[in-house]
């Protein structure tokens, strides 16, 4: 009883203590209720793309080939006659005409034997007049029986034999005549003369397996380029339903890329194609012809070709920044639908053109393809379409044409 008596004025006094902290805790929140709660913010707005609008064009066609160039024509110059040479006529690496004498072979023997011939072609043609001469002779005196059948028979034998031995001394005189004019190797062909394998005072025999030195013709000259058989069977599919056009009737045009990546001025043929495929490689080989006056093309040079295939009427381009690719590898293009929502499409694309690709399906003239923007979309959402100059300050501006390779 006593304890009681104590704590009850201690507790009145603490509710009196925080009355007015209540009072005040309850005043706030009803005043917080009183207030009206704020209004949703509004939606963002469709996020803003560029496109460009899909127009059917021609394009030529380029199909860009690794090649070797080779010669036009190489001849290796042998010796026809045995002997020692006795000067060098010529200046390594210079060109030489057709004829040019290059080596002169001691002919001393030859001019000899040329002498030889001749000599026994004057014996055999003055046997020859004295034998026409009993012949006719005998003919004469057969006619009135003053000389028997035989003798004129033997008479008509000797002519024959006599006229046998000028023509094969004629023979013999030709067969020296070759062999002295052979003893001055001249060059079968013109063109550039690579090094010789042999100098003044050197033996050589005819027909002999090392050759002297090597002729080049390089004005024009062949450029050997390899291509998929495949590649080359869809190219003449393509030619035969149409698909792809001829750019003439004539043979197919070639440009060229040297080895520093610069066009080579002259513009080529293209003159066949193998009938045989390489099994190990399964390539075809063309064969191009080129004009090379200033023989800025050497033989063994590794070279690029563009081929022109020909004009594809048509063809649908899309830029390369509106192409993308998913997990799988496919190509996918985002376009903008009639009702102003995007639309992933998945494309069949063929091959680079200039800046673009060449697509055979997914894309269709009129579609519009977002270029700008795919950051910020996702299919079936709305979205914007802004004019390229009003792109964000440096994204490029979509739809300018591209160069056709």
């Amino acid at each position: 009883m006593h304890t009681n008596k104590i704590q009850a004025p201690a507790t009145r006094a603490s509710v009196r203590r925080l009355a007015p902290a209540a009072l005040i805790a309850v005043a706030a929140a009803l005043a917080a209720c009183s207030q009206e709660a704020p209004p949703a913010p509004p939606p963002p707005p469709p996020p803003e793309v560029v496109t460009v609008t899909i127009e059917p064009q021609s394009v030529s066609l380029r199909t860009e080939l690794a090649g070797r160039t080779s010669p036009y024509l190489v001849a290796e110059v042998r010796p026809q006659v045995s002997g020692i040479i006795q000067e060098r006529k010529f200046t390594e690496g210079s060109d030489v005409k057709a004829g040019q004498v290059l080596y002169q072979v001691d002919a001393a023997v030859y001019k000899a034997a040329s002498e030889s011939a001749r000599a026994t072609l004057a014996r055999a043609e003055a046997n020859l007049k004295s034998t026409q001469i009993t012949a006719n002779r005998y003919e004469e005196l057969s006619r009135v029986d003053a000389v028997s059948q035989q003798a004129r028979d033997d008479a008509r034998a000797a002519l024959a034999l006599a006229r046998a031995d000028v023509a094969a001394a004629k023979a013999a005189v030709e067969s020296a005549r070759i062999n002295l004019d052979h003893s001055r190797i001249t060059a079968p062909i013109g063109g550039r003369i690579g090094r010789s394998s042999v100098t003044a005072g050197a033996l050589v025999t005819a027909n002999q397996a090392q050759s002297l030195a090597t002729i080049q013709q390089l004005d024009p000259i062949y450029v050997d380029l390899t291509r998929s058989s495949n590649e080359l069977l869809q190219m003449r599919r393509d030619l035969a339903s149409g698909r792809l056009r001829s750019v003439s009737k004539d043979q197919a045009s070639v440009k060229l890329l040297l080895p520093d990546g610069t066009e080579y001025e002259h513009e080529g043929r293209l003159q066949f194609s193998e009938a045989t495929v390489d099994p190990g490689t399964g390539s075809v080989t063309l064969r191009a012809v080129f004009p090379n006056p200033q023989r800025e093309l050497l033989p063994g040079m590794y070279v690029r070709a563009l081929l022109e295939e020909g004009v594809r009427d048509n063809a649908v381009l899309a830029p390369q920044r509106g192409v993308t690719r998913d997990a799988r590898g496919q190509a996918v293009a985002m376009v903008v639908d009639a009702e102003g929502k995007v639309e992933p499409r998945q494309l069949v694309t063929e091959r680079t053109i200039g800046d673009k690709w060449l697509v055979s399906e997914g894309l269709a003239p009129g579609d519009r393809l977002i270029v700008e923007g795919l950051q910020k979309i996702r299919p079936g959402i709305p979205v914007t379409v802004v004019e390229p100059s009003a792109a964000p300050t440096g994204a490029p501006a979509g739809g300018a044409p591209a160069a056709a390779n």
